[in-house]
């Protein structure tokens, strides 16, 4: 073979390897909503956010994002923050943060002081929220090892830098349960009997590994305390646990099983009596991403398996079956406030691979819940703001210098998504135990749906996502809804991709300033809105079926909102 005829066969190998490329990408997937075909209700599962820094809730940005999240919600989201009663002045840094609500004076008496606890809540209520209410961390003047207490962690540096005095047992658990009587005391007085009664109280957070530097034991010592000391001041108050990291962990396991245990059919530490209080279950799950070949790849089976075993455990106990459980922190990877400088494998962050993730991820929480027949009441996004940081770092935040990044969009398209949920039958959604055992990395990207209906309402969100982070042009996406009562339905499109509701492609195309003029920041703000594409549409109605067709980018969401009289 001469050197031309060698040319001419690789650039005819090439042109076929386009076309089939071009086939591939055009190829229509289906997704068909039967409206009479209920799974189970839309429950606000989503509506719940959390963040280790308590005292960024009442700055500037803080209050904004939470705003946004109290605004984009039809019920009142849910807020869980750490070190709502760790010792110190105030100062908000990276993974802490503190109130001072106990100190004590030079002769050990207990002194109380609620000005910071009363700043972070008097925030959630004024906005319609509602405290998921964490008892931790333990005060400087209670911990058995208070020294080293501060920490000034930042990221790059060790992770078990943060595990200070903070973290250990209290000396006196009749202090420790008096503290906890005269926050909840305080609380009713501040917000009343009715609102306090509302709320959910769990105790710490991750006691299975260096969270909490006490033994098993110990830790169910101190929550039966936490608990008397709630249930003397409010006797009809919730309370739950043990936020336990890694459901699907052998420690994980271990633990949950031990707690639940505890709470039945144990010896109270407080009262001497069988049992301890338990209104709510909690634990976390948490995904795994790498980097491969300068993309990030992400994993979301740890994830699922951590929320599969955790509800498995929960129905395993005839008692527990039926309490509500909250996936206490449910995201892609571990550490908010690693960013993508320091941890390359967190760069899926700022733009719209964070967002499908989020929308793939939780159709399958609720495919779970359903599957094991669980009270799946929440799933905590540990994600929030970092204030003063530089623009669009990487953590895993909803907003960055308060501008709300693509992901916060699709907790605004949930938002709209109220009733019953539908089953969706898709050509290229990949099934639930795929999804456990090996993520969402095949050939073709898992185009999905979440599908719910209300009174002359249905609503479908539709993403286009894979593990890795790679961009791919548009792909059609046929959609087909049946058991329409209606001739007529109007149709609104929102979506986030590169060109729609998406802040950071809007500031990358700014040449990214980290000192964006008023005017930039104005558009930036804009850019992070839930944006429509193209003009509502009158769709006609035969026999009960619409059909309509989308394109959708890899990593892309989509949400249709069909109203009809």
């Amino acid at each position: 073979m001469n050197i031309k005829t060698g040319f001419a066969l690789l650039s005819l190998l090439t042109l076929l390897l386009k076309s089939q490329c071009i086939c591939a990408q055009q190829q229509t997937a289906t997704i068909n909503i039967d409206l009479n075909a209920e799974t189970g209700n839309m429950s606000p599962v989503w509506a719940w956010f959390g963040h280790d820094e308590p005292n960024y809730t009442y700055m500037k940005d803080g209050r904004k994002l939470l705003s946004h999240l109290a605004a984009l919600s039809p019920t009142p989201v849910h807020m869980r923050v750490h070190n709502l009663l760790t010792t110190g002045n105030g100062e908000a840094a990276l993974k802490w943060g503190s109130t001072n609500a106990y100190t004590e004076d030079p002769e050990g008496k207990p002194v109380y002081n609620w000005h910071l606890v009363d700043s972070i809540f008097d925030t959630y209520i004024k906005l319609g929220m509602k405290p998921y209410a964490q008892i931790g961390f333990m005060p400087q003047a209670l911990s058995t090892h208070p020294e080293p207490y501060r920490h000034h962690w930042k990221p790059g540096d060790d992770y078990n830098d943060i595990y200070t005095g903070w973290a250990y047992p209290p000396k006196d658990y009749n202090k420790w349960e008096e503290l906890i009587y005269q926050w909840v005391k305080h609380s009713v007085a501040r917000y009343g009997k009715k609102e306090v009664e509302s709320w959910y109280w769990e105790v710490w957070n991750e006691p299975n590994i260096s969270y909490w530097k006490g033994t098993m034991p110990e830790f169910f010592k101190m929550y039966d305390y936490a608990a008397q000391g709630l249930r003397r001041a409010l006797p009809t108050a919730k309370i739950g646990g043990p936020e336990i990291a890694g459901g699907s962990s052998q420690s994980g396991m271990k633990f949950l099983r031990a707690f639940i245990e505890h709470c039945l059919t144990g010896t109270n530490y407080a009262t001497g009596k069988t049992g301890s209080p338990l209104d709510v279950i909690s634990f976390h799950a948490k995904g795994q991403p790498t980097l491969v070949n300068g993309h990030v790849r992400m994993n979301m089976a740890p994830q699922m398996r951590d929320i599969r075993e955790g509800f498995k455990i929960v129905a395993s106990y005839p008692q527990t079956k039926n309490i509500p459980i909250v996936i206490g922190e449910s995201d892609p990877e571990g550490c908010a406030a690693c960013g993508m400088a320091t941890n390359p494998s967190n760069a899926y962050r700022n733009g719209t691979m964070y967002s499908s993730y989020t929308a793939a991820s939780f159709a399958r929480k609720y495919l779970l819940a359903d599957s094991l027949g669980v009270n799946f009441m929440g799933a905590v996004s540990w994600s929030f703001e970092f204030e003063n940081q530089p623009w669009f770092y990487g953590f895993r935040d909803l907003a960055t210098n308060g501008v709300d990044k693509p992901v916060l969009n699709v907790f605004r398209m949930f938002g709209m998504m109220q009733g019953k949920r539908l089953k969706v039958n898709a050509s290229q959604m990949h099934p639930l135990t795929a999804v456990i055992d090996s993520g969402l990395r095949g050939a073709n990207t898992d185009i999905g749906a979440l599908a719910a209906k209300d009174k002359k309402q249905a609503t479908v969100m539709v993403w286009n996502y894979h593990d890795d982070d790679i961009q791919a042009a548009g792909q059609p996406v046929a959609i087909t809804l049946s058991n329409l009562p209606a001739r007529t339905a109007t149709i609104v499109q929102y979506q986030i991709d590169n060109q729609h509701s998406n802040s950071y492609e809007a500031w990358k195309k700014m040449g990214s300033p980290q000192n964006p003029t008023p005017g930039q920041v104005k558009q930036l703000e804009q850019a992070g809105q839930l944006q429509t594409v193209g003009k509502p549409q009158k769709l006609q109605v035969k026999a009960g079926l619409l059909n309509t067709t989308i394109t959708l980018p890899r990593q892309g969401v989509a949400l249709l909102k069909l109203n009809w009289e």
